[in-house]
């Protein structure tokens, strides 16, 4: 049936912002992208990248750009570019689309573009290193306790988003475990045989679709559903021994093909969320019940464009909240981890690092706009309410978002996603029951990379600190061991362990509270976070000022990202924590009070000593690394595929 003029017009609303962003990306990628390659960071491929000059087959590994682009999106997007607009547009779908576009263009992607640049022309060295460097020894310090705490709420939550995942669609658990083998086999084939990963990628791409179909039929379902029954805290155990064994593989092995097959498998469910997406915005959503009628519903957005409701929906103060519950898909610290920790190491060619550092953020920030329609439009295309009832337009989105309280936790985040995407997919045809499987592997998968490459870089800052005892901190002699590779991952793993099977607080200790204990810190989360990527834009702004370049780009948003997490931290410390009336001081948790307070005084002392060195470092480029000593192949470059 034909949708109405007026219904027509506000279908395509919808569309036009979805492709509007898409354009304006491929512009910012093609004009501003490309200006800081080429004007401010001067890539060559001349320049000898860290992956050919140490090439150890472990982590030093070069490695085409396509696979180190599956690789670097997986693991910065995670379930943040989800998560946080799903939340978010309880404000109104203007602010979150907003925040998603200018920040990923002019503050995510330009933190993540210079972290990967600055960490290749400095031999691979981790955001941790550099601070060392370019600022000084006493900064590297203060941000590694930094980075190690953000690392264990990561490890500790990410077992648990997984878990959580796994137990709200049990029908994704067989196809998610599956990647594990199929990547293994791929990883082999490639690195014995050589050749090109695409192939055998595709034909692995294929064989998870058809996992995703057949995955919770006949025993595959009892298998799946006796794995729902796990405890989360056998649950976070298992995926935590997971990613100890996965961060201690050459990256070629697991974590370059399972990323790369990942990447292919979400990339191409986003395809079909925005095919879905297109169909419904001109023909109109999948019919309500095509037993009694075949009228399709219009592709409207349901929500507000800015939510006037703030005391009957109970929502925090837009500022500063909105930017640091938005990170992933705007801009996320964490990715300066990624970027430094891993990327730097993989990739062949140093012009490769615009495609992975500037488009891989803006490839989540499109992820995230299409995260904010199917909340805001999707979700009208019709939902179960709570009495069996079917739903459509404003009814269906004021079930979902009728206050922030009813946010809270990941499965109602989550499941407006899920639920509006599967609208989508069925607009084109895709089964309800298909289309939500997919969805729940689309996430659990997205976590599962995330908790890969969090492991692999916890265990970097491990080994990062236990050198500190042989730099001028005898207090931290009894941490020397703790450079072995091994025995950091361990340590990494077991600290993340300790916090989950911590129980809520008030809470007994038994095998069905343990597994959250995460929660516990993960408000500190947000803020800490977004302060991780002020500091590596302080990094980066040192790392220019030392060559006399430019500033101006880096400058604005590291301001920002300095001022705007202490003001949310401390807001929450003395006024009104997030979801609460009362502050964290209010509520007498002086946990998070603490870690609080000291986060924000390692801040200071970060921007102390950057303020002290900073009129003294310009034109003065840092002291160089010494020789590498490792017998390496001149051979030219492989042009890129």
């Amino acid at each position: 049936m034909k949708l109405s003029r007026l219904h027509r017009t506000h279908s395509m609303q919808t569309l036009a912002i979805a492709i509007a962003s898409f354009v304006l990306y491929l512009v910012a990628y093609h004009t501003y992208g490309k200006w800081l390659g080429k004007r401010i960071f001067k890539l060559s491929r001349d320049n000898m990248s860290p992956s050919r000059e140490i090439d150890d087959g472990k982590d030093y590994v070069p490695t085409s750009r396509s696979v180190v682009f599956g690789h670097h999106f997986t693991s910065i997007a995670g379930t943040g570019p989800i998560v946080g607009p799903a939340l978010a547009v309880i404000w109104g779908w203007l602010p979150a689309l907003i925040w998603v576009l200018v920040g990923s263009i002019f503050i995510g992607a330009v933190h993540d573009f210079g972290s990967l640049v600055v960490s290749m022309r400095n031999r691979g060295q981790t955001v941790g290193d550099l601070a060392g460097r370019l600022i000084t020894p006493r900064v590297r310090l203060a941000f590694l306790f930094i980075l190690f705490m953000a690392l264990t709420i990561v490890l500790a939550i990410f077992g648990l988003v997984i878990a959580a995942v796994f137990k709200m669609y049990p029908e994704s658990i067989a196809p998610c475990m599956l990647q594990i083998p199929l990547a293994i086999g791929i990883g082999l084939l490639v690195h014995k045989r050589g050749g090109n990963i695409l192939i055998p990628s595709l034909v692995v791409l294929a064989l998870m679709y058809l996992s995703v179909w057949f995955g919770d039929t006949g025993w595959l379902h009892d298998f799946n559903q006796s794995l729902k029954g796990w405890s989360m805290i056998q649950w976070v155990v298992v995926l935590l021994g997971y990613a100890l064994v996965a961060s201690v593989l050459p990256v070629w092995s697991l974590l370059q093909p399972r990323d790369y097959i990942n990447s292919l498998q979400l990339l191409s469910a986003l395809v079909l969320i925005v095919a879905g997406l297109v169909v419904a915005g001109l023909m109109g959503g999948a019919p309500i019940d095509p037993a009694l009628s075949a009228e399709r519903p219009p592709l409207e957005i349901a929500a507000p464009a800015i939510e006037a409701d703030h005391l009957g929906k109970q929502l925090p103060l837009i500022f500063p909240f909105l930017f640091v519950t938005v990170a992933c898909g705007a801009v996320s610290g964490f990715h300066c981890l990624v970027s430094s920790g891993t990327s730097s190491k993989q990739l062949r060619c140093e012009t490769d690092a615009r495609m992975i550092g500037y488009g891989s953020m803006l490839a989540e920030g499109f992820l995230a706009v299409i995260v904010i329609l199917a909340c805001v439009a999707g979700l009208g295309l019709g939902i179960t309410g709570e009495n069996g009832t079917i739903l459509t337009g404003t009814d269906a989105f004021n079930a979902r978002y009728a206050s922030w309280a009813g946010l809270n936790g990941l499965g109602p985040k989550v499941g407006a996603f899920v639920d509006g995407a599967a609208n989508f997919l069925k607009a084109i045809g895709i089964s309800g029951d298909f289309a939500r499987t997919l969805m729940g592997v689309f996430v659990a998968s997205f976590a599962a990379t995330t908790l890969d490459t969090a492991c692999r870089l916890q265990r970097y800052v491990v080994q990062e600190i236990g050198r500190t005892a042989d730099e001028g901190f005898p207090v931290l002699k009894p941490l020397k061991p703790l450079t072995n590779p091994y025995l950091a991952t361990l340590f990494a793993v077991a600290t993340a362990a300790l916090l989950a099977a911590v129980p809520m607080a008030g809470a007994e200790w038994s095998w069905a509270n343990a597994g959250k204990g995460g929660l516990i810190l993960w408000p500190l989360f947000g803020a800490t976070n977004q302060l991780l990527g002020g500091v590596a834009f302080l990094i980066i702004l040192f790392w220019l000022r030392r060559r006399r370049l430019p500033l101006w780009f880096a400058a604005v948003p590291a301001l920002f990202m300095l001022v705007l997490p202490a003001y949310a931290m401390l807001y929450q410390i003395f006024v009104a924590a997030l979801g609460s009336d009362q502050s964290w001081l209010d509520q007498k948790n002086y946990l998070l009070v603490g870690v609080g307070l000291a986060t924000i005084a390692l801040e200071i002392w970060v921007l102390v000593e950057a303020a002290l060195l900073w009129p003294k470092v310009q034109g003065l480029k840092e002291t160089p690394l010494p020789p590498f000593r490792h017998q390496f192949n001149e051979t030219e470059v492989t042009p890129r595929d």
